[in-house]
């Protein structure tokens, strides 16, 4: 039987939002990842010097995190 993934809290990690150290791009990281590869310049990311803007208890709840800060950044970029 399929099961949702809201309900395996097990496999659920405490996910943060970082930013990129060469382009300042925002993604998620989850507990424990030490490097990540930036999605929009490709860097190799050390999430240890990464500047961690947000974090939440799942990555349901980082994510929509991140689609907000997004969108904020874009308004701010138009002004």
């Amino acid at each position: 039987m399929w099961k949702r993934l809201s309900e395996d809290k097990q496999e659920m990690k405490p996910t943060s939002i970082v930013k990129c150290t060469k382009c300042a791009g925002l993604m998620l990281t989850t507990k424990g990842q030490r490097t990540k590869v930036c999605p929009y310049c490709g860097a190799h990311v050390d999430l240890l010097q990464a500047q961690q803007v947000a974090s939440a208890s799942n990555p349901f709840e980082a994510s929509e995190m991140l689609r907000k800060l997004k969108k904020e950044q874009g308004l701010n970029r138009k002004a």
